[in-house]
C-alpha cells in the first residue's frame, strides 16, 4: 500500500500525462504549451515542471508507467521460474491492463510524431537498464561480465516496443493475450525463419 501523499503525488503526474496528451491530439504537438498542461490539468507551471521536464516526456508518460509495471512485475516473479516464462506472465499481467482503447485510438495520431520519438526511446532505455539488472539477478550472472541480461532486457524492450506500433496500426487487431504468446515464442526461438 502507498500513502496517501504518494497517491496524490502519481494523481497529479496521471492529470498531467492526460492532460498532455488530450491537448496534443486536439491541437498537435506544436500547438500546445507546457503553461496549457499545467492548467488542462489544475496545477501550476512550477508543479508541471516538478513531474516533467517538457511537454514531450509528459505525453510519452503513460509508456513510462507500462514499462515500470512490467519490469516490477517481471522481477516480482517466483525465484527459479525460468526467463521466458516471468516474461510471458509479466507481459500478460501488465500489457492488457495498460491498453486504454481511448488511449491507443489517442496514440496512433501522435505517434508518428518525431518530436516524441527520443522521448520514447529514453523512457525504454531507462526500464532497459532496470529489467537487465532483474534478469542478472533471476540467472545469477554479472551483467558486467556476462551479455545475456544486457542482450535480453534489450531486445524485449525493443520488442514491447515495435509489437506496440504494429499493434496500433494493425487493421485488425489480434487479441493482446494471442499476441504476447507469439513474441514470447518468437524471442524463445531467437528469431529463427519462420
Amino acid at each position: 500500500m502507498t500513502g496517501l501523499r504518494e497517491r496524490k503525488k502519481q494523481a497529479t503526474r496521471t492529470a498531467l500525462a492526460d492532460a498532455a496528451l488530450r491537448l496534443c491530439v486536439v491541437h498537435g504537438l506544436d500547438g500546445v504549451t507546457v503553461e496549457q498542461v499545467a492548467h488542462e490539468a489544475g496545477v501550476s507551471l512550477r508543479t508541471f515542471f516538478n513531474y516533467f521536464s517538457s511537454k514531450e516526456e509528459a505525453v510519452v508518460a503513460g509508456d513510462v508507467s507500462t514499462a515500470t509495471a512490467f519490469v516490477e512485475a517481471f522481477a516480482a516473479r517466483p525465484e527459479g521460474e525460468p526467463v521466458l516464462t516471468a516474461l510471458r506472465a509479466a507481459l500478460a499481467e501488465v500489457v492488457p491492463e495498460h491498453i486504454d482503447p481511448a488511449r491507443v485510438a489517442q496514440l496512433r495520431v501522435l505517434r508518428r510524431t518525431p518530436a516524441l520519438l527520443p522521448h520514447q526511446i529514453a523512457a525504454f532505455a531507462a526500464q532497459e537498464r532496470e529489467l537487465a539488472g532483474v534478469v542478472a539477478r533471476r540467472v545469477g550472472v554479472d551483467p558486467e561480465a556476462d551479455l545475456y541480461p544486457v542482450m535480453f532486457a534489450a531486445s524485449v524492450m525493443a520488442t514491447v516496443r515495435v509489437t506496440v506500433g504494429w499493434w496500433l496500426d494493425a487493421a485488425e487487431r489480434p487479441e493482446l493475450a494471442e499476441l504476447i504468446g507469439v513474441v514470447v515464442d518468437r524471442l524463445g526461438a531467437g528469431f529463427a525463419e519462420v
